[in-house]
């Protein structure tokens, strides 16, 4: 009996921890999935596509919607085609983006050849960063880096200055 509570005491923080890096991952594979929805969906078409924030803010915590903007005004309306739609996830988690993703109007934008743009045809490179508020920690954080070609990269910072997964809009 006395090596069974040792062993539960000794699984019990591993457990934790492994539910809380099973939940952080899984919702950076639905942001994963919406962010290649769009640029999918936007080559399909010939059109541009966007993922933005519900709230049509600056919260990705809220969550997100995908959209073919077909009628190339940059924001959600009723004439436009909706992919799909993500409930907020947990509140503690937290979505901060740099780029594009940053903006007062936060958005990313795929053109109709997969590329990452901005609003006014730049190429628009971003980073959104996922991470537990009730758990700080690089371990707890997962980056998902846009690239303006449109490429998608996961990576989870070994350091605050880790430049293989910096939190810069930079084009890798």
């Amino acid at each position: 009996m006395v090596i069974l509570a040792i062993l539960a005491a000794v699984a019990t923080p591993s457990l934790v921890t492994f539910q809380r890096n099973a939940e952080l991952t899984s919702i950076t594979n639905q942001l994963v999935a919406a962010l290649n929805a769009a640029r999918g969906e936007g080559m399909k078409r010939n059109m541009p596509s966007m993922v933005t924030p519900t709230d049509g803010d600056d919260d990705w915590g809220k969550g997100w919607r995908v959209f073919v903007d077909s009628n190339f005004n940059g924001t959600y309306d009723s004439t436009d085609i909706l992919i799909l739609e993500q409930a907020a996830p947990p509140g503690y988690i937290t979505i901060t983006g740099n780029g594009t993703s940053a903006e007062s109007q936060s958005y990313i934008l795929y053109d109709g050849s997969g590329f990452s743009k901005t609003k006014n045809g730049g190429f628009g490179a971003s980073t959104l960063q996922i991470e537990r508020a009730d758990e700080v920690s690089l371990q707890h954080t997962r980056r998902i880096k846009v690239a303006s070609s449109g490429r998608l990269r996961v990576c989870t910072p070994a350091s605050a200055n880790d430049t293989g997964c910096s939190a810069s809009a930079a084009n890798d």
